[in-house]
């Protein structure tokens, strides 16, 4: 049976339980086969095939990232593509294999700080984690995605800093955190209880 046939699409469905119980089985049967059509069809002429299929590949990679790993090219091209559906859906699945394809990744840095730059809510969140993920493992990329990450914190809306600022917290260590600290510090004023509970906790963190 061709794995089209068993998205959530084509069973009617509005929810995505059938893509979620799909990838699960690709992952556990190590189904190479079925990621490759997956792939394909990420150009299908039918959105909502295309969203399917980006929904399941990040869905696997979550479970067996080395099943997706191989197709970073892909996943890059798809963060300048003119549906959103697909664009915060790579950058998801990049966010899955980060950490084992680093080098591969790094190469992009600029698309991907880019995308972050301007892309929705779901394409920074998930942006921020894979160039915190490529800082962290990558010195020369760190050299690039550090002023980016400072900066960011700066602008980005004082209810998203805190989640935000614990995302990029794995990428800093000796040489690279004072800025973002002080950002840290400087944007308390501006934020309400909670998240100044959250902010503080880190900065203790960050200076231990």
């Amino acid at each position: 049976m061709s794995i089209l046939n068993q998205l959530a699409s084509a069973r009617e469905r509005s929810d995505e339980v059938p893509n979620q119980l799909l990838a699960k089985t690709i992952a556990a049967s190590d189904d190479k086969t079925a990621v490759q059509e997956l792939v394909d069809n990420l150009a299908n002429k039918n959105k909502d095939i295309q969203s399917d299929c980006i929904k399941v590949l990040y869905e696997i990679g979550a479970i067996q990232p080395q099943l997706i790993a191989g197709y970073v090219d892909t996943f890059v091209g798809l963060l300048t593509s003119r549906n959103n559906r697909l664009v915060w859906g790579a950058m998801t699945a990049l966010g899955a294999v980060a950490a084992v394809e680093t080098k591969t990744i790094s190469k992009h840095v600029d698309v991907i700080i880019q995308a972050t730059d301007k892309g929705s809510v779901i394409t920074q969140d998930w942006g921020i984690r894979v160039l915190a993920t490529l800082s962290a493992k990558d010195q020369t990329a760190a050299k690039k995605i550090a002023p980016f990450l400072t900066q960011f914190l700066q602008d980005c809306p004082a209810k998203d800093m805190p989640r935000h600022a614990e995302s990029i917290f794995p990428a800093l260590n000796s040489s690279n955190k004072k800025p973002i600290l002080d950002v840290l510090e400087n944007r308390l004023p501006d934020l309400k209880p909670p998240q100044t509970k959250r902010v503080n906790n880190l900065i203790k963190q960050i200076k231990n």
